[in-house]
């Protein structure tokens, strides 16, 4: 990202050296004010397209953090898949209907997968749960 600032920079400055340049040239004389002005705007849109082109390039070619889950963790507190599912859905911010509803399942089985979760995560909060989960390398 710093390149592609420090290019755009580079190249506002060529222009801007263009212009100044100009004023000494036959180009001053054969093009009005408003010409120029056209002319250069054009080149800051290419050069900001360029840019961006490039910005997105290089957001991609960073690849994602790949997680896997921890298994001997897993096994060891004996989480189960669903479990697992709605600790992750906790982690993202989702409300015990949102989980429900999710997971076609009833709000009560929702409270009893995160009960079951406080007990074998050793937690008294869901923040607390999640906070653990991470540290075991549970979730992401």
């Amino acid at each position: 990202m710093t390149r592609i600032i420090i290019r755009f920079g580079l190249l506002a400055v060529a222009m801007v050296l263009l212009m100044q340049l100009s004023k000494y040239t036959w180009l001053r004389y054969q093009l009005n004010t408003e010409l120029m002005i056209l002319i250069m705007a054009v080149a800051f849109i290419g050069i900001g397209v360029y840019a961006s082109r490039n910005w997105k390039k290089n957001e991609q070619a960073i690849p994602d953090q790949d997680f896997s889950i921890n298994q001997k963790e897993l096994k060891r507190t004996g989480i189960s898949e669903r479990e697992l599912e709605v600790l992750q859905m906790m982690a993202e911010g989702n409300s015990n209907r949102e989980i429900a509803d999710a997971l076609f399942v009833s709000e009560n089985t929702i409270k009893t997968h995160i009960s079951n979760l406080f007990l074998k995560i050793e937690a008294k909060r869901r923040t607390e749960a999640i906070k653990k989960a991470k540290e075991k390398g549970l979730i992401p």
